[in-house]
């Protein structure tokens, strides 16, 4: 061990008689290692989201949900609503200008940033990345999301909103 001046050896270099260099020297074979460990590490956690979601599938939205009074929304606006089910889903409800109503999913297809409803555009926007939607059937007008917004029926019953799966016609 090297001395400092006054000669004496400090007693923690006697407890850890390590170099530095030796202490933060990485041999390549070390960090093949460690990558090899990292990347099968990372494709076991790939592999479990993969069993999971086909061991237990999303389930579909099932039945009418009330939402509000018809009269709660007024024409050209927009009202955010959650279903609860396996997790909570974000919905906007929108009362189009020409009196039809219609609902999507409040996460862009983007990157899930939240969705609202532009009157002034006539344009469902995604501020993050300014993707537009069309408010009528959700597919994409202009932007970087890659898919229409998930949409619901839209009920009226006795003055009363409700949303249900949308249904698939042929």
């Amino acid at each position: 061990m090297k001395e400092n001046k006054i000669g004496k050896t400090p007693q923690w270099k006697n407890d850890f008689p390590i170099d530095k260099e030796e202490a933060t020297h990485v041999s390549r074979r070390e960090f093949a290692k460690f990558l090899t460990l990292f990347s099968g590490a990372l494709a076991l956690g790939n592999g479990a989201i993969v069993l999971k979601s086909l061991a237990f599938p999303e389930k579909e939205l099932e039945g009418q949900h009330f939402i509000c009074e018809e009269g709660q929304v007024l024409m050209g606006e927009m009202l955010q609503f959650d279903i609860e089910g396996d997790k909570v889903i974000p919905y906007i409800l929108i009362h189009l200008e020409d009196g039809e109503w219609r609902a999507f999913e409040q996460k862009c297809t983007h990157l899930a940033c939240a969705v609202i409803y532009r009157k002034d555009l006539d344009l469902i926007e995604c501020p993050c990345h300014k993707g537009y939607f069309d408010p009528r059937t959700g597919v994409v007008t202009q932007g970087p999301p890659p898919r229409p917004l998930p949409q619901l029926d839209v009920v009226i019953e006795n003055g009363k909103v409700f949303v249900k799966a949308k249904s698939l016609k042929a």
